[in-house]
């Protein structure tokens, strides 16, 4: 994965899982916002404060390919990195593995775009310098 990466813990909680104890695939959704999240902060940069400056990061592509099951109980590590940065988007990597045995649980990229949030709608912006910044830090 490319730098720089984050690692983020999330314990698989019962209400995540099917009938077999086994994670829904759409929880993984969920697991990579937290992580962007956490990824965002270590970095001084909170969602809410992007968008009370008026820039929103809208998901516009997303892509999960499932290696092994994540049950009930589990910790499971997600590494986040920035994969790649484009004049008005950024693609985020992930790598999700359990955080005792290291198995290969899933890998993600999740594509955002940068816009400007009105009370008309959003339109398609250029990356902030700050926020670039941000996303290049180590």
């Amino acid at each position: 994965m490319a730098s720089p990466s984050s690692v983020h813990q999330v314990r698989v909680r019962y209400g995540e899982t099917d009938q077999m104890g086994v994670v829904h695939h759409a929880s993984f959704i969920l697991y990579l916002e937290e992580a962007r999240t956490h990824f965002m902060e270590e970095r001084g940069e909170s969602y809410a404060d992007l968008e009370r400056s008026g820039i929103g990061l809208p998901v516009r592509s997303l892509s999960i390919s499932y290696r092994s099951a994540a049950r009930f109980g589990e910790t499971l590590d997600i590494t986040t990195s920035v994969a790649q940065l484009k004049r008005a988007s950024v693609t985020f990597g992930y790598e999700i593995r359990d955080s005792i045995d290291k198995r290969l649980i899933a890998e993600a990229e999740v594509e955002l775009a940068c816009a400007q949030l009105a009370k008309e709608g959003m339109r398609v912006c250029a990356l902030p310098q700050t926020l670039l910044q941000v996303l290049q830090a180590p």
